[in-house]
C-alpha cells in the first residue's frame, strides 16, 4: 500500500516570516515604494511617531524588490526549518525579534542619514547560529570561527572599502545576535 505525500507546515516561524515579508515586498512594488517607507523601512523619524517604534521590528519584512526578497528568502528557507527544529520557534522568534530590534535601534543611533529594510540581519543571525550546531561546552566549533572570519569580515571590508547601498552594518549586528544566542541556546541544552 502506497502513502500518500502531503505537504507539512514544518516551520511555521520561518515559514511566516517569510510570507510576511513577501506580503509587505508586494505592498512596497504595489505602491512604488510609498508602502514599504511608511511601514516596513526604519530611518530617523521622530520619538513622538509610534510608527518609528513598529519600523524598530517591520523593516525586517520590507525589501528593496524582488531580487532582494529572493535573496534573503532563499537563506531563511535553508537555514531557517534546521535551526527551528533544532532549537524551537519561540527560540527562533526571539532570535528574529532581538536581530530586528538591535538593527532597528542601531541604525537609527548610528546611522541616521540611512533607511533601512530588508531582513539581511536575520538571515546572518542565522548563518551564525547554524554554525553553533555541533557545539560542546568548552569548545569553540572552527566552523564558527571560518564562518564569523567568512562572513563577518566581508561584511567589515566591504563596509569600508564600498560605498553601495547595503547595509553592511545590518549584517554584522546580526551576525552578533546570532553568535550570541547561539552560544546562549547551546550552552543550555548542554546541561
Amino acid at each position: 500500500m502506497e502513502k500518500k505525500l502531503k505537504i507539512s507546515f514544518n516551520a511555521p516561524i520561518t515559514l511566516s516570516l517569510v510570507t510576511l515579508c513577501f506580503i509587505a515586498t508586494l505592498i512596497g512594488v504595489i505602491t512604488g515604494g510609498a508602502g514599504t517607507r511608511l511601514l516596513f523601512m526604519t530611518y530617523h523619524s521622530s520619538l513622538l511617531n509610534p510608527l518609528t517604534y513598529i519600523r524598530f521590528i517591520t523593516h525586517i519584512f520590507g525589501h528593496s524588490g524582488w531580487s532582494h526578497f529572493i535573496g534573503n528568502a532563499s537563506y531563511l528557507l535553508l537555514l531557517g526549518p534546521l535551526l527551528e527544529e533544532k532549537h524551537g520557534s519561540k527560540e527562533m522568534l526571539e532570535v528574529i525579534g532581538a536581530t530586528a530590534l538591535v538593527v532597528g535601534i542601531g541604525n537609527y543611533i548610528f546611522f541616521s542619514k540611512y533607511a533601512l529594510c530588508g531582513a539581511s540581519g536575520v538571515v546572518f543571525a542565522f548563518i551564525l547560529l547554524a554554525s553553533f550546531t555541533s557545539f560542546t561546552e568548552g569548545e569553540i566549533p572552527l566552523t564558527f570561527i571560518l564562518v564569523t572570519i567568512i562572513y563577518i569580515g566581508q561584511q567589515v571590508y566591504e563596509g569600508i572599502a564600498f560605498q553601495d547601498n547595503i547595509s553592511h552594518m545590518a549584517h554584522i549586528a546580526g551576525g552578533f545576535v546570532g553568535a550570541g544566542t547561539g552560544y546562549m541556546l547551546n550552552k543550555k541544552s548542554s546541561f
